[in-house]
């Protein structure tokens, strides 16, 4: 092997290694300053690199806690807080009816609730996986979470049956009974809101 390519191959090796899933990608929106929007010893707020709607923000955890599903009595606690920064936040947007809530079955690594506005208007919202995963069941609400949490000191994960058939989900308006024909009607519709 010459030279050149033995350096090529040792470059394209180092980057590889170094490459990070996108997945992972809350790990390194944590550490941006342009990105923070409240931080607390426990949690770091963060807007969404690609927004669902008006208003979009992430919160996630210091601690390295994986998923809903690594929750257990101890972190009540940290859920408490999840909902004052909820809380702050609601306050400073009171003309937007803001919603609290974890998908099921998150995409990205590191537990994050999302707090999001309901007007789902954005240019980011592009499919039905995108809606449903937001107005169906699969969008579990901050409160049943800990209530679950509390009660039962875990959160159960839901059936790959069921995180099927909630992606399937015929469209819906979430504001009204409208159950437009595709995503463009869709979006459409919902700047009449």
């Amino acid at each position: 092997m010459s030279k050149r390519s033995n350096e090529n191959a040792t470059e394209t090796e180092s980057k590889s290694k170094h490459a990070k899933h996108w997945s992972l990608g809350l790990l390194e929106s944590m550490k941006d300053p342009k990105s923070i929007v409240k931080q607390t010893k426990n949690v770091v707020v963060i807007r969404d690199k690609y927004p669902k709607a008006k208003v979009h923000y992430l919160m996630i955890p210091t601690d390295s806690i994986n998923s809903i599903y690594k929750l257990n009595s101890e972190h009540v606690s940290l859920l408490e807080e999840f909902n004052e920064l909820f809380e702050e936040i609601k306050s400073e947007h009171s003309n937007i009816n803001l919603i609290a809530g974890f998908h099921a079955v998150p995409s990205m690594q590191r537990m994050h609730m999302h707090v999001i506005s309901n007007d789902m208007i954005s240019p980011c919202l592009k499919t039905k996986v995108h809606w449903n995963s937001f107005t169906t069941k699969f969008f579990i609400p901050y409160k049943d979470i800990l209530s679950e949490l509390k009660e039962s000191g875990s959160v159960k994960k839901i059936s790959p049956e069921l995180h099927k058939s909630l992606m399937a989900t015929p469209l819906q308006c979430n504001q009204c009974s409208f159950k437009p024909k595709n995503m463009p009607q869709l979006k459409e519709h919902l700047l009449t809101h």
